[in-house]
C-alpha cells in the first residue's frame, strides 16, 4: 500500500466503477484541530483554534482520486485564549455569529505531489461565504492503532487564507489580511 493513501482520505473525486467501494473513515475528534494564526499590527503572532469538530472520509486504497472528505464546526467553537477576543470575532465586526453558525470544508479534487504528498482542493464555506481553496497535505501515518486495535490514519495540512475573501477584513492591512492555517487530524476506520 503506498503512502499517497493518505491523500485519499482527505481528498475527493467523482468515484469510477473500475476500483472497489471507498471505506468510511469518521475523525477522532479528541485528536483533530485546526490553528490559526496572523499578524497583529505587527507585533506579535496572534493564534486560535477550533477543535473537537466532526467529519467523515471516504478512503480508497486502490483509488485515492475516489475518495473525499467532509468536515464541520461551529464557529462559536473557537478557542482565543482571551474571552474578549473571543466575543470580538463573534461580533458584527467579525462573524456576528450565533449557536447555527457553521464551517464546513467538503473536498472537489486531489493532486499527489509525492509518496505522501497531495494538494487537496475544496470547497470552504466560512462566514457564510464558499471559497475554493487548496491544502497542501502530507500523510503523517496510516496503520493499527495500538489502543483501538483498529485501522487508523493521520494527516498534517496547511494552507493560507484572506480573510477579506471570507468579508472578514475588518482593520486590514494592519491586522494582517493573510491567515495561517494549520490542521491535524486523526481518522479511524468506521464499524
Amino acid at each position: 500500500m503506498k503512502t499517497t493513501l493518505f491523500a485519499a482520505a482527505l481528498m475527493g473525486a467523482a468515484a469510477t466503477t473500475a476500483f472497489a467501494a471507498p471505506e468510511a473513515y469518521k475523525l477522532d475528534s479528541s485528536h483533530s484541530q485546526v490553528v490559526f494564526s496572523y499578524n497583529h499590527l505587527g507585533f506579535s503572532t496572534t493564534y486560535g483554534m477550533f477543535s473537537g469538530f466532526e467529519g467523515e472520509i471516504a478512503f480508497d486504497q486502490e483509488n485515492p482520486e475516489a475518495s473525499s472528505v467532509s468536515v464541520s464546526m461551529p464557529a462559536q467553537s473557537m478557542l482565543t485564549g482571551w474571552e474578549a477576543r473571543f466575543d470580538h470575532f463573534m461580533s458584527k465586526d467579525f462573524f456576528g455569529a450565533d449557536d447555527a453558525e457553521m464551517i464546513s470544508f467538503k473536498s472537489t479534487g486531489i493532486k499527489v505531489t509525492g509518496d505522501n504528498t497531495a494538494e487537496i482542493t475544496g470547497d470552504l464555506t466560512l462566514n457564510g461565504v464558499t471559497k475554493s481553496v487548496v491544502l497542501d497535505a502530507k500523510l503523517n501515518q496510516v496503520g493499527e492503532h495500538p489502543m483501538a486495535g483498529k485501522p487508523w490514519a493521520g494527516f498534517d495540512a496547511t494552507t493560507t487564507l484572506l480573510r477579506s475573501d471570507y468579508e472578514l477584513g475588518k482593520f486590514a492591512p494592519f491586522v494582517s489580511d493573510e491567515v495561517e492555517v494549520k490542521i491535524s487530524v486523526e481518522a479511524m476506520k468506521a464499524e
